[in-house]
Parts: C-alpha cells; sequence; structure tokens
C-alpha cells in the first residue's frame, strides 16, 4: 500500500486467499484492505493517537439513510454525551478531494448536523467547523484534537 501522510502507528494487515486484509480495532475484526480503507485505518489511528479521540467514540462506516438510500459515513466521532461530534470521509490516495467530495461530507451531515467535518486521502487532510445556525463554513489551518471540538460542538 501507499505510504500516507499520516503518523505509522502500527496498523496492521495481512495476506489471505485473493488479497489482503488490514485489522478495524473499532469494528474488531480484519477487513478486505482496499486503498480507501487503508486510508480509513491509518486516519482512525491518527484521530485516537494524536487528536485524543477515545476510540470508543468513534464509529467506523456508520449506516445511514439519505433521501431514503443507504449510505455509510466513514468515521462519525461521538462527544462523551453521544451526540455526533465530527464526521470524517475517506478517500483512496488517488483520489482528488474537490468541490465533489465536500458536497458528499456535507450532504451526510444532513443526517449528523456536526459542527467538524473532515476529509481527507490519506495524503491531504482538510477539517472545516460548521456553524449551523448561519450557515458559515471556516476551513482550519490545523486539525483540531478531540478537546478542542468537544469544547466547540454546536456551533
Amino acid at each position: 500500500m501507499q505510504p500516507l501522510n499520516l503518523p505509522d502507528h502500527g496498523v496492521k494487515t495481512k495476506p489471505v486467499p485473493g488479497g489482503a486484509e488490514v485489522f478495524d480495532p473499532v469494528r474488531r475484526k480484519w477487513v478486505a484492505l482496499t486503498p480507501e480503507e487503508w486510508v480509513r485505518q491509518h486516519f482512525l489511528q491518527f484521530m485516537v493517537q494524536d487528536l485524543g479521540c477515545p476510540a470508543s467514540l468513534i464509529a467506523v462506516e456508520k449506516a445511514i439513510t439519505l433521501h431514503g438510500l443507504s449510505k455509510r459515513a466513514d468515521l462519525v466521532v461521538h462527544g462523551t454525551d453521544g451526540a455526533p461530534l465530527a464526521l470524517v470521509e475517506c478517500k483512496a490516495p488517488q483520489v482528488k478531494l474537490d468541490q465533489a467530495v465536500f458536497e458528499q461530507a456535507a450532504r451526510y451531515n444532513i443526517v449528523f448536523r456536526v459542527a467538524w467535518l473532515f476529509v481527507t486521502n490519506g495524503l491531504q487532510h482538510y477539517c472545516c467547523r460548521i456553524e449551523h445556525s448561519t450557515g458559515a463554513v471556516h476551513f482550519l489551518q490545523e486539525l483540531p484534537g478531540f478537546t478542542a471540538m468537544s469544547g466547540h460542538q454546536r456551533a
């Protein structure tokens, strides 16, 4: 798999007939190792190890229904009160992070209404804070940690 612009926190992989698998510590199971899953697992570890998000408060591939369609949000970080706090959309490294990717994350946020949206392809990472009361979107220079996100849950 391609090296990413994320710290190496020892994401576990193993060969299996027909490919490889990666261990997801949140779902507690081995899953098919795709380029997007590679990014998802590295960003998950980054959020836990570097941003201080408790693994117990992160949902991986959380099922949602949007306009009658079943979708899956890559990562959803919950606050200590259990309410969704941040949404992360992961793409494979070769996927350009363009307007369509941000629009996908924004559509998912219709369901979650979180204040924090992250978008990553493992090489580039973006975060914006959404002020639902005004509709303002603020792109951040640095990715916020769990404590900072928790302090501004519902802007």
